[in-house]
Order: structure tokens, then C-alpha cells, then sequence
């Protein structure tokens, strides 16, 4: 009880700090003022709220009184990383168990053979038409991926749980059947959610329910925190007030990271066509200093799991002692291989979705040019240049960024407390925070309103997930 009234208090504490800013409370009362934004607002919350009570809604079968072994596999690892983006959906056998990530796993697919296959780099440059064609098929594909996901769910609650947890001991065909059904009904309901959200509500549907899943840990993880340094006697509140200072700086950095670029001027030749006159301004392409977002870290993750699944299947001695290396998620040499993974794959995957050629002759043909830099194959060569400069600090901020959970955690920070340090968890949730506090500013300027910021208008990650 002491513990929770800390948790309350330091929330509390927070929240008065906050309404103590003028100007938050000045843009808090703008943004109820304008009808449209105030009901896609209250629209956004209730499809959360429905998404939430969901994750709650055991599967027909399953005793929710005894899934406290699922809980406990949840707890770190890939299981781990899946529970906290299905914000606790997993590990409570819900019938949104396998989530949105599914959907995310097809969008990645897609969006990898659109780099690879002629058909879908077409699609890709049809407009419209061809990006209904591309969530078509992602759809297709989620289905699919679902499919093949659901039985292997219903596999691993048999394994992990007590016999009589499921059907009273004596799983029928009919449960099987019945739960795949619903698990891949789950996923398919929580990609309409999203939709929805994204049609009438405020934000990225999708990014949003993934925020939602992560930050609904948050209290339960603070919690924890609190519990092991009040009852413990590991720090006590000096420690934690260290704790959600160095949280804040984080975050800081993370929003410098998500929001760093580099404007590249690009002059326009003056045009008079009778008495007009065409061109003649000055306009500056952004160049992310993170381009590729969280897919690195998804990347590496993906690679990083394979030693882990590689030692669950093997017992032989001789490969126990590099098998015990590449498992220690908080290990040395676990971090130092992650990191170093996350700096090749931004390399890469900017590499693969920023085609200096391609921008190069998008501006000689627009009648553009860089001042000091001549048309064509300088301008691909100077597109080159910035982007690997850009890109080196960028990549190592990133790896920085994905290991900080390992290291608060070996200074005796809670694991599930440390997930909030970085990561794509800490990722997803400031780019999606951009992205919806944007949009809301977009509406206040719309309506001669003052945006959330004074220093300028907050940028997004242009719907990146």
C-alpha cells in the first residue's frame, strides 16, 4: 500500500508540474475549444479504451486464475518484447494475444520486396491506386502470418501451463480450431481499431495501439521499481530521484535523435512565362539524422534471438560456454554484437531506402540545383557524402539508445523498469507522441491558434511505425 501511494504520488507530482506551465494549460483549454479535434479525441480514447478491455478478455477454455507460468516466461526475452507491445495481451492469453505485430511483421515484408521485386516497386509508384493494392496484400499476408502464429500460441499455453489450466485437462479439436479462429480474428479487429483511429481519430491507428500497449506497463513497472527500492533496501528514494532524472535526459536525448536533420538548400531557376513568373525560391530537403527508424533494432533483435532459440534446442557442453555469452541479454558481449549489428543494419537499411541517384535527378529535372554543386552526378556524389556523415552519428546514438536498458539494468535497475530507458520501446513511444502532438498542432494552426511549442512547430516521423 505504501508503495502504491508513492507510485500515486509521484504521478501526482508530475501531473501538477505540469498544469503549473501557463501555456499548457492555455493550449489544453484551445484544443477542447476547436468541435473537430475535441471529438476525434474523445473517438481516440474510446477505441483505446475497447483495445484495452480486450487485452483482458481470456480465451474460451483457458482458467485465468492459473497463468501465472505465462507471466513469468513473458518477462524478458523475445516473449518478453511481444508481451510489452500487446501491453500485457500475451501473457494474459487474451484474445488479442498475438496483437498488431503481426500486421507490423507483414508491413516489413512488403516494404522489404518493394526494394527487391519489380512488381512491388510499380505498386509503389501508382499513387492511390497502388497503395490500396500494397494494403491489400499486407492484409493477405497478416492473415497468413497469424495463421501460422495462432497454433504455435496454443502450443506454447499447453506447454507452459498446468494441465487442468486448459479445458479442464482435455483439449478438444474444437478448442484448437476455436482459438486460432479467435486469435486471428483478434489481430484482424485490433488492424481495424487502428484504421479507425487513423480515420477519425487523432494519430497513426497502429503506432498508437503500439504505444498504448507499452505505456500501459509503465505503471506496473514504476511499481516494481518502487517496491525494490523502498522494501529492499537498495537505495531508497535517492536512488529512484536519480532514476527519473536520468529517465528524463533519455528521453531528451531520444527526441533529438528522433527529430535531428540536416536541410540541404536547393535553388530553383527563375521562370517567366507572359506575365508570370515560375521558380526563383530556395527550399531545403530534410535529411533525417535517423532515417531508418526502429527497423536497425528490429533488425538485430531478429538476429540476436537466433544464439537464444539455438541454446533452448541444444545441450552440447562445447557450445555452452559462447551459448551463455549470446544469452545474457545484460551481458557484455551480447550488447557489444547488438550494438554493433544496429550501426551495420542503419548503414544499410538507409542505404536501401534513400537513393541519392534518385533524388538527384528528381531535382535536375525540377529545374533545381544545390548552390556550389553542379547538376547530375556531383549533386549524387555531395547526396552521398552528407548521408554517410549524417548516418555515422546517428547510428551510434541509435546502438547507444538500444543498450541502455541492459546497462541501467546491471547499475540494479528493475528489468521491467528498464525497458523504458530505450529500445524500440522508448522509440516507438517518442515518435508516436511526435506524431500525434503534431497533428493536434496542425489543427490549433488551422483555427488561428498558438502551436504547443514557442521555438516552432514540432516535426513527426512523417507515419513511419
Amino acid at each position: 500500500m505504501k508503495e502504491l501511494l508513492i507510485v500515486i504520488l509521484v504521478c501526482a507530482v508530475i501531473a501538477a508540474i505540469l498544469w503549473a506551465n501557463k501555456k499548457l494549460r492555455e493550449n489544453i483549454r484551445n484544443i477542447f475549444k476547436i468541435e473537430e479535434l475535441r471529438k476525434r479525441i474523445t473517438y481516440t480514447i474510446l477505441i483505446v479504451l475497447i483495445y484495452r478491455f480486450g487485452s483482458y478478455v481470456v480465451l474460451p477454455g483457458i482458467d485465468p486464475n492459473q497463468l501465472a507460468e505465462l507471466q513469468n516466461q513473458s518477462s524478458s526475452g523475445l516473449l518478453g518484447l511481444l508481451n510489452m507491445f500487446s501491453g500485457g495481451a500475451f501473457a494474459n492469453a487474451s484474445v488479442f494475444a498475438l496483437g498488431i505485430m503481426p500486421y507490423i511483421t507483414a508491413s516489413i515484408i512488403v516494404q522489404l520486396l518493394g526494394m527487391a521485386i519489380p512488381y512491388f516497386q510499380r505498386l509503389q509508384k501508382e499513387g492511390e491506386s497502388g497503395r490500396r493494392k500494397i494494403n491489400q496484400i499486407t492484409r493477405y499476408l497478416t492473415v497468413i502470418i497469424v495463421g501460422v502464429q495462432a497454433p504455435g500460441y496454443i502450443a506454447n499455453l499447453r506447454a507452459q501451463l498446468p494441465a487442468e489450466a486448459v479445458c479442464g485437462g482435455s483439449p478438444t479439436l474444437f478448442f484448437w480450431i476455436s482459438s486460432v479462429i479467435i486469435l486471428i480474428a483478434g489481430t484482424l479487429f485490433v488492424m481495424w481499431l487502428g484504421e479507425r483511429i487513423t480515420d477519425k481519430g487523432i494519430g497513426n491507428g497502429i503506432s498508437l495501439i503500439i504505444m498504448i500497449g507499452i505505456i500501459a506497463r509503465l505503471p506496473f513497472a514504476l511499481f516494481a521499481e518502487v517496491v525494490s527500492r523502498f522494501t529492499q533496501g537498495s537505495g531508497g528514494p535517492i536512488f529512484f530521484l536519480i532514476e527519473i532524472v536520468v529517465l528524463v535526459l533519455v528521453i531528451i536525448m531520444t527526441i533529438m535523435l528522433v527529430q535531428g536533420t540536416r536541410k540541404i538548400p536547393v535553388q530553383y531557376a527563375k521562370r517567366v512565362v507572359g506575365n508570370k513568373q515560375y521558380g526563383g525560391v530556395r527550399q531545403y530537403i530534410p535529411l533525417k539524422v535517423n532515417a531508418a527508424g526502429v527497423m536497425p533494432i528490429i533488425f538485430a533483435q531478429a538476429i540476436m534471438f537466433v544464439p537464444i532459440t539455438i541454446a533452448g534446442f541444444t545441450q552440447s557442453e562445447s557450445m555452452s560456454g559462447f551459448m551463455t555469452a549470446f544469452t545474457n541479454m545484460n551481458g557484455f558481449w551480447y550488447n557489444a554484437v547488438f550494438f554493433l549489428l544496429i550501426v551495420v543494419f542503419t548503414y544499410f537499411y538507409t542505404a536501401v531506402t534513400i537513393n541519392p541517384a534518385q533524388m538527384a535527378e528528381d531535382i535536375k529535372k525540377n529545374g533545381g540545383f544545390i548552390p556550389g554543386v553542379k547538376p547530375g552526378k556531383k549533386t549524387q556524389e555531395f547526396f552521398d557524402d552528407i548521408i554517410s556523415r549524417i548516418t555515422l552519428p546517428g547510428s551510434l546514438f541509435l546502438g547507444v539508445v538500444a543498450i541502455m536498458p541492459a546497462i541501467v539494468s546491471t547499475l540494479g535497475v528493475n528489468q521491467q523498469f528498464s525497458q523504458f530507458y530505450g529500445g524500440t520501446s522508448l522509440l516507438i513511444l517518442v515518435g508516436v507522441v511526435l506524431d500525434t502532438l503534431q497533428q493536434i498542432e496542425s489543427h490549433l494552426l488551422m483555427r488561428h491558434y498558438d502551436g504547443l511549442t514557442k521555438s516552432g512547430r514540432i516535426k513527426g516521423r512523417s507515419g513511419r511505425i
